[in-house]
């Protein structure tokens, strides 16, 4: 069953922007009451879109370099990158309806 992966500054490059798929990237805090709201929503979501895309999750405590990196100044905050880009980002928690759209719509092809 596939779960989110944590990853770190140390693996960050190799999981997610080396990645052969798309990843969704949940930049979160345990101390964060609407991070842990959509915690089961992301995996659920990793389960559904196995073989798709790939759900990443950033500690922001432990790795405030990747952070900051990003531009992230509130969480939970999910990048979507593709082919090591992030091309979009999603602010605030979501209802698992939401998250899934947006998951959707990350994978559809732009003409």
């Amino acid at each position: 069953m596939p779960q989110p992966i944590h990853v770190s500054e140390t693996d960050f490059e190799t999981l997610v922007l080396r990645a052969p798929m798309p990843v969704v990237v949940d930049f979160w805090a345990p101390w964060c009451g609407p991070c842990r709201m959509i915690a089961p929503a992301l995996e659920k979501l990793a389960e559904e879109f196995d073989g798709r895309l790939l759900v990443a999750k950033v500690n922001t405590d432990e790795h405030q370099s990747l952070a900051e990196r990003y531009d992230v100044h509130g969480i939970p905050t999910l990048i979507f990158f593709r082919q090591g880009e992030p091309v979009n980002r999603q602010m605030g928690a979501l209802p698992e309806a939401m998250l899934r759209e947006v998951f959707e719509t990350f994978l559809t092809p732009t003409a």
